[in-house]
């Protein structure tokens, strides 16, 4: 049984990866770029410091990439931060980890006020007991540096006794350079063999259904 969970936010807990999406493509038109919006939504779940370099040329990256992200951050947080839901019974299954002792962190590439949105959204705020943000990590996931981060401030906690729970490759990758292991949910939009082969080591379709399947779950299962 798991003492320590570690969630990724976006496609995890709340359904924000299309509009994530969607305000890189406007980003990158109103730029002069086009970048096709499935290429876009295969880099969501990184931070813009992996995400730009994937989808950009380097030159191009170096010369404007901030104003690129700058305009995007506030493109989102006007026009499609408004629009995000949370999953479906992502409260209670917080509620069943709390219950069973566990603490609980968040790891997640937003910005810290957009993290605060989500936290609201999602209403678990008082079952959480840390937060990551970008503003914690040197470098976005595919790296484990918000990982890393996660499980220092979860004092206490054995690494080997907490999980991530996550939606992307990205997720499973850092986690594994993190010493973690990944339970992998397909709410965000990725194949269930694409996150096994990152590394999962258990898939299931959103917050609801890891709820429902709970004590067969790494995060209930017996030791």
């Amino acid at each position: 049984m798991a003492r320590g969970v570690i969630f990724d936010v976006d496609g995890t807990l709340v359904d924000s990866v299309d509009l994530h999406a969607r305000a890189w493509e406007e980003a990158f038109r109103h730029f002069g770029f086009t970048v096709p919006y499935p290429l876009i939504r295969e880099q969501i779940g990184k931070g813009s410091d992996q995400l730009l370099p994937a989808l950009l040329p380097k030159d191009v990256v170096e010369e404007i990439g901030t104003k690129i992200d700058e305009f995007r951050s506030d493109l989102f947080k006007r026009e499609y931060l408004p629009q995000v839901r949370a999953f479906p019974s992502v409260r209670d299954l917080f509620e069943r980890i709390r219950f069973d002792g566990a603490k609980i962190a968040l790891a997640s590439s937003a910005k810290g006020d957009e993290l605060e949105v989500y936290i609201r959204i999602a209403g678990i705020g008082d079952l959480i007991d840390a937060a990551t943000s970008s503003a914690d990590a040197g470098r976005s996931k595919p790296y484990p540096d918000i990982f890393k981060a996660a499980v220092a401030m979860l004092r206490g906690i054995d690494r080997s006794r907490t999980i991530v729970v996550g939606d992307t490759p990205y997720d499973a990758e850092a986690a594994k350079a993190a010493g973690l292991e990944t339970i992998g949910l397909t709410c965000g939009g990725w194949a269930p063999e694409k996150l096994r082969a990152a590394g999962c080591i258990a898939v299931y379709r959103d917050p609801a259904e890891l709820l429902k399947e709970y004590e067969r779950t790494p995060l209930g299962a017996d030791e």
